[in-house]
């Protein structure tokens, strides 16, 4: 076997795996779900769950590849066994269908920078994004054709994740997060800086970070700190496993992982600050009650922002510029990570060159997510992304963080990764890991699927729901063929 690619610097490692877990999310979740959770009293159970789960889980994965050298399947492999390569398939499955999506709303951004030249999206930026750019139509069995300007801004994004995953981990990966990511904090300090100075700005931010301690009594509050901080640090994705794998032996994993851990959450911290600072812009010149202009997700990025653009007093088309431009260097540096996972693991198993998994796992994208740009592609992408999101990846962070803290050992894994580290892992972490997040990733799991049975999604009909697991599920089912046909072994104990 070619010998195995490595990290050109530790600065380059962290800056890649940052970019990994930052990512659109950062940008228009964690604000929002700090708002509606209590504002500055959330960050209590946001930093209990950082240090009791997000933190030792990027331990175990960047512990786990940097021990193995392998990606997901063949780590999970050699310190559970050849029937835990099944759960590190199933990343490589995940990836894949999410960044398929991924990669359409990156589309969306890309194009919107340049709309944001002439403020194309008009008075009503909720009508034009809904009606002229995606052509939703009236349901998912409605597909209403291809949108073409979206499938072509597809192919861009596409090809420039084919870009540099296809030049490799120090060539590619590695020099794109040296300038994505110092740009990335550079752009969302000049927003935070025009937010919070424009007039009632503060006013906003006051609305983000106000405390609101009787939310900490209920505990839909305390599980959501989990699940956010568990999603937004990219974990049971795989890519941090393979991103570990290119680590220098010896290189250290604990401090790593704090720093990786730390800067993505001060990130989402200080995007907040330019999100609701401009927000309270809005709610001061449209004379609403700051309930009425605050949003998420979609809503936030390509409906209220556009809004607070058209509203400012000067710079506008410069702060759309900006934002757009910072949503979509967000999502390439964790797009080309998911893509990364892929590829990766095709290489370790099938001994594949660098160019041509790349190629395939490209190509393959850009084939699932044609549906995502028709008029349709929205409701498709919502189902899926909840599947994917709120079950599939929650699956796999339980399972693995059972098959090392379990089945191959919790202190037999500590004291590999103190053995590399300048900052030790102490007894903590065994608990946290083993026990803590073990509990409750289960928690977050039966709590979703026992509102999916009793409540459904979104409104969506069964129908429509039964297609997107069965797409899941059939995912699954590659996952487990390709596990059962691949040829590398990797089952050694671990010494």
């Amino acid at each position: 076997m070619a010998e195995r690619e490595e990290w050109g610097s530790r600065v380059g490692f962290i800056l890649a795996a940052m970019g990994s877990a930052i990512g659109l999310g950062n940008i228009w979740r964690f604000s929002y779900m700090t708002y509606s959770n209590g504002g500055g009293a959330f960050l209590v159970p946001y930093f209990f769950a950082l240090l009791t789960a997000g933190i030792p889980i990027m331990i175990l994965e960047i512990g786990l590849g940097s021990m193995t050298r392998f990606s997901a399947p063949f780590a999970l492999g050699k310190v559970a066994g050849k029937k835990a390569e099944w759960i590190g398939w199933w990343t490589a499955i995940a990836a894949l269908i999410l960044n398929s999506y991924y990669m359409v709303i990156l589309s969306w951004a890309f194009l919107y920078i340049f709309k944001s030249f002439t403020l194309a999206w008009g008075k009503d930026p909720g009508a034009y994004f809904f009606g002229n750019v995606l052509g939703l139509t009236d349901g998912p069995f409605i597909l209403g054709g291809i949108r073409l300007p979206i499938l072509l801004s597809f192919l861009v994004i596409v090809l420039i994740n084919w870009f540099i995953v296809s030049r490799g981990v120090k060539g590619g990966i590695e020099r794109a997060c040296k300038i994505f990511l110092p740009l990335m904090w550079i752009i969302v300090l000049l927003l935070v800086v025009r937010g919070i100075t424009l007039p009632h700005g503060l006013e906003g931010i006051n609305w983000y970070l106000k405390p609101d301690f009787s939310k900490l009594a209920n505990h839909k509050v305390w599980l959501d700190a989990y699940g956010q901080i568990f999603f937004t640090l990219s974990l049971g994705m795989g890519t941090m496993i393979v991103y570990g794998s290119y680590l220098r032996k010896g290189a250290d994993v604990v401090n790593n992982s704090f720093l990786i851990s730390l800067g993505n959450c001060g990130f989402s911290f200080l995007a907040g600050f330019a999100v609701f600072g401009t927000l309270g812009y809005v709610a001061y010149v449209l004379n609403k009650p700051f309930e009425e202009v605050v949003a998420q997700s979609i809503g936030l990025a390509f409906v209220m922002y556009p809004k607070a653009i058209s509203l400012l007093p000067t710079g506008k088309a410069l702060i759309g510029v900006l934002f757009f431009f910072l949503l979509t260097i967000a999502g390439l540096s964790s797009s080309i990570s998911l893509m990364e996972n892929t590829v990766g693991i095709l290489m370790d198993g099938y001994k594949l060159n660098r160019m041509k998994a790349t190629s395939i796992v490209a190509g393959v994208s850009f084939l699932i997510g044609i549906i995502y740009t028709t008029g349709a592609g929205l409701y498709w992408l919502d189902m899926v992304d909840h599947f994917i999101s709120y079950y599939a990846l929650a699956l796999v962070g339980l399972l693995e963080t059972i098959a090392v803290t379990w089945v191959f050992g919790a202190e037999k894994f500590r004291e590999f990764v103190n053995s590399v580290s300048e900052i030790k892992a102490g007894s903590w972490w065994s608990v946290f890991a083993k026990y803590i997040t073990v509990a409750i990733l289960a928690i977050l799991l039966l709590l979703d699927i026992y509102k999916l049975a009793t409540e459904g999604y979104g409104g969506y009909p069964g129908k429509a729901l039964g297609i997107a697991f069965g797409y899941i599920l059939l995912g699954m089912i590659v996952a487990y063929l390709l596990h059962t046909k691949e040829k590398l072994d990797v089952t050694k104990e671990v010494s």
